[in-house]
């Protein structure tokens, strides 16, 4: 029989395959070692070969490809509902090869190895950015203890910094102090000179210049964007983006009663708080306010809590973002469309 269907599950080191013909039957079950993946799919015909989609999937996706075969990626939480009983690596390959044959799965593009290396520009930044917080509130806490303090804000660290050397102090705290703060100023440098590689990325992108026209939207948000979603139209509308992201409330509904909670938080977690934060400063700011929709935004401010209207604006850019990448316009204010 000819396999026609391959679940993959990968690993470190052990990948299970579950091979099954056109029609669904199993063909063969077995364990490769790493070195052993590529030589075993080059002797098969081309045939469709599901993984679940990780950080590993889109390398191998990459690689199985360019031997001839169709690779899908599919969410593991799609995946999980397929597995019979116990967990194992057999039943998970097993799962892998039937729910990628089901008409009604979602399925998770293949990112080049360009779009994954400017993600990762973005990882390293998020990962930096939550060290100097961690060293900012440690400078901060140690200082406190000697009666030394400073206005709220990560700026504010340079200027209480500079207080280690006050005579409240002790020497010995002193000379701990430092640490941080030179760690601190070592944080922060690289911080600024991975903005700046990404601010030029941004500038030669043009799919991340048309998100930066959207009030909110800076260009480290419109670099996230635009590689981590390569292919918009496997989104069917910006409410199903926007659900992706995480930004629409989860359903809890049965027996004809609608009830809705709050939002599901699910996807893109890096995304969804770019788009939070952007949306935080559009409502501060009167001219990103008036772009967006100054009259609707304080509509929901009189009958909404306020990180309610700020959610309520990031799911909206959300939407005018993938308006954006599958019209390929630029953002135009509600008031500019009028005229």
């Amino acid at each position: 029989m000819q396999i026609s269907v391959v679940g993959l599950d990968i690993a470190k080191q052990v990948f299970q395959v579950h091979a099954a013909d056109v029609e669904g039957r199993p063909v063969a079950q077995l364990k490769l070692r790493r070195a052993q993946v590529l030589d075993y799919f080059r002797a098969l015909p081309p045939c469709l070969i599901g993984m679940e989609a990780c950080a590993t999937a889109h390398h191998w996706a990459r690689e199985l490809s360019a031997l001839g075969h169709a690779v899908r990626l599919m969410p593991p939480a799609y995946v999980k509902p397929y597995v019979k009983r116990n967990k194992t690596d057999a039943a998970d390959a097993e799962a892998i090869a039937e729910a990628v044959t089901r008409p009604t799965m979602r399925f998770v593009p293949v990112k080049s190895a360009a779009q994954q290396a400017a993600l990762m520009l973005h990882r390293v930044r998020e990962l930096l950015v939550r060290q100097r917080t961690m060293l900012a509130t440690a400078i901060r806490a140690h200082l406190a203890e000697f009666g030394i303090i400073a206005p709220q804000g990560i700026h504010r660290v340079e200027k209480l910094a500079n207080e280690v050397n006050n005579p409240a102090v002790p020497p010995l705290a002193r000379d701990a102090l430092m640490l941080l703060v030179d760690e601190l100023a070592s944080v922060w440098q690289r911080i600024d000179e991975l903005e700046v590689r990404l601010v030029a990325l941004h500038r030669a992108d043009e799919v991340s210049r048309r998100l930066a026209s959207i009030p909110g939207v800076g260009p480290i948000t419109a670099m996230a964007i635009a590689n981590t979603v390569p292919d918009p139209s496997m989104f069917r509308s910006g409410r199903e983006f926007a659900a992706w992201l995480g930004l629409t409330p989860k359903s809890h509904s049965s027996s004809g009663k609608d009830r809705l909670g709050r939002i599901s938080k699910r996807g893109d977690r890096y995304i969804r708080h770019l788009l939070y934060v952007g949306a935080g400063n559009a409502i501060r700011f009167a001219k990103a306010r008036a772009a967006t929709g100054e009259a609707w935004i304080r509509g929901l401010q009189e009958r909404r809590p306020p990180k309610v209207v700020i959610i309520a604006l990031a799911n909206k850019m959300a939407r005018i973002a993938w308006a954006l990448m599958i019209r390929g316009q630029c953002f135009r204010s509600p008031a500019v469309v009028a005229a």
